[in-house]
């Protein structure tokens, strides 16, 4: 029997009284209703991917998760950091071509629970906001870690993995946020060089396989590979390459560039670099004109920037170094030309001068063409020396957290490139103990505060840092964690940019006149 249009319009409207209609009259005809702004609310699942520490013996992880204080929306939700557990070819299968006799004899229901045991536990659980939890591993196996977030804990949800190498030759402290799967990463500061073992990971949480390219781009232009076309990644897995071994080029300097086929990843490169140390080297924020790297120590001994124009535009730039209290140009860096896809570099020395700063690139003249950059930091000397990455990075926004914190060992720096700029920092309650300590800091244009966080009172266990801007900025933000092994600083820099807790929702208004002629 063929439906009449009559008691079509009829479920049309019944729809309509449920779920509402968004106005389709265009703005400023007649009878339209008035516009209203987005409405910004917490986000209810937040994805996070944490790559494989393992392959190196003697070191010891620490998994660091929280979600800000603050109230979230949705149910009370949970936040899980679980192994990756790569998905077989069974696993695969569709559940529904089970058939009829395997569902009656409970046949089916065996393979499911078979199934669910092969999924192993978290490592780390949060039932709450407001407090970190942390756990740790000393397995040189150790797999990446997969992440969800929902309801209240998923708005501004941080992880961070923490790494220490006591021995070896690239002997140092790692440290990574964990990240959120993107489509589209660039890593300048790589190397295929000799004394460079740098692996990038390539994390992938969903089911199903992907493909990832990967290109490589040296001072004089794209690196012959072959290699780095095509690469699958399996579901729910990570997969680990040495990039020495995706070309025949031994290149110091190298920009790294990832791209994925039908899906998201993560992604993150393992630096060890003999004798001198080792640390996690995360993307750079995604090409724009201007940059901000913040967080550079005021005891680094030596400051390397590398920077990458990935259009077909060369682009040259203003460096200036944000310092304790005005900026200034690098004597004989002030300027830094970066030729269409080829990797620039620059050794800034002790730019700092045993001040704290950040560095700033901006356009010169009129032109902007968009440029990614990261800076390799060196702290000591001969034996006693160790690096650390710091990429460019988006600003710190309405809010930014950082994990992993300790009683000592913790600095946090704070630069506002363009006004002056309030800040609210608030260290959490630890996660054995202690309550939460909010500060106000006030960044002057143009310089970098360096500041200790006040330690929650009665600390005990990790504590995590939370930044907000309340006025002025933009302000961009990094943590250094310092931790003292056989005499050296180790040390590793994160930093903060805006945790995406919140989204813009178009208000919706029900306007029924859409379903006249």
């Amino acid at each position: 029997m063929k439906s009449t249009p009559l008691s079509l319009i009829a479920g049309t409207v019944a729809l309509a009284a449920v779920t509402g209609f968004a106005a389709l009259t265009a703005p400023g005809e007649a009878g339209a209703p008035e516009a209203k702004a987005a409405a910004r609310l917490p986000v209810e699942r937040t994805s996070l991917l944490c790559p494989s520490p393992g392959g190196v013996e003697l070191a010891e992880t620490t998994y660091t998760s929280v979600t800000p204080a603050g109230e979230g929306g949705g149910e009370a939700g949970t936040a899980e950091l679980s192994p990756a557990v790569p998905v077989t070819d069974d696993d695969a299968k569709d559940d529904g071509k089970k058939s009829d006799k395997e569902d009656k004899d409970g046949k089916g229901d065996k393979a499911d629970a078979k199934k669910d045991a092969k999924k192993e536990k978290p490592v780390v659980t949060l039932k709450e906001s407001g407090k970190p939890v942390t756990a740790e591993t000393s397995d040189e196996d150790a797999p990446a870690l997969i992440g969800t977030a929902t309801g209240r804990l998923a708005p501004g949800w941080a992880a961070q993995q923490t790494t220490v190498s006591p021995a070896g030759s690239a002997r140092g402290l790692l440290g990574l946020s964990c990240g959120a799967p993107d489509t589209d990463f660039w890593f300048p500061g790589a190397s295929t060089g000799k004394t460079r073992q740098d692996y990038i990971h390539l994390t992938n949480p969903d089911d199903s396989a992907l493909v990832a390219d990967i290109e490589l781009y040296g001072p004089e232009g794209p690196l012959a590979s072959d290699i780095g076309d095509g690469i699958t990644v399996p579901g729910r897995s990570s997969v680990p390459l040495l990039l020495s071994t995706l070309t025949t080029d031994a290149v110091e300097d190298v920009t790294v560039h990832v791209t994925t086929r039908g899906g998201r990843i993560g992604a993150a490169i393992k630096v060890a670099e003999d004798e001198a140390g080792t640390d996690w080297l995360a993307a750079s924020t995604d090409p724009s004109g201007s940059l901000v790297l913040p967080g550079i120590p005021a005891d680094a001994t030596s400051v390397q920037l590398v920077a990458f124009a990935p259009g077909e535009d060369d682009a040259d730039v203003k460096v200036q170094l944000l310092g304790k209290n005005a900026p200034f140009s690098p004597a004989g860096n002030d300027t830094l030309h970066i030729k269409s896809q080829m990797t620039a570099s620059v050794d800034l020395k002790d730019v700092t001068g045993g001040e704290p700063g950040s560095v700033r690139l901006t356009p010169v003249g009129s032109g902007a063409t968009p440029i990614v950059a990261a800076l390799r930091v060196v702290r000591g000397s001969g034996d006693k020396q160790e690096i650390a990455y710091i990429p460019a990075t988006e600003p710190v926004g309405g809010r930014a957290t950082v994990a992993d914190n300790r009683a000592k060992g913790s600095v946090l720096s704070l630069t506002a490139p363009a006004t002056d700029a309030k800040v609210k920092v608030t260290t959490s309650a630890g996660s054995e103990g202690g309550e939460q300590a909010v500060k106000t800091y006030t960044v002057k244009a143009g310089t970098t505060l360096e500041v200790t966080p006040e330690v929650p009172s009665g600390l005990k266990g990790a504590y995590a840092l939370t930044v907000e801007t309340e006025s002025g900025g933009p302000v961009h933000a990094a943590r250094t964690l310092t931790v003292t092994e056989g005499g050296i600083k180790m040390f590793t820099v994160q930093t903060l940019p805006d945790d995406g807790g919140t989204v813009d929702v178009p208000r919706v208004t029900q306007d029924l006149s859409v379903l006249e002629d």
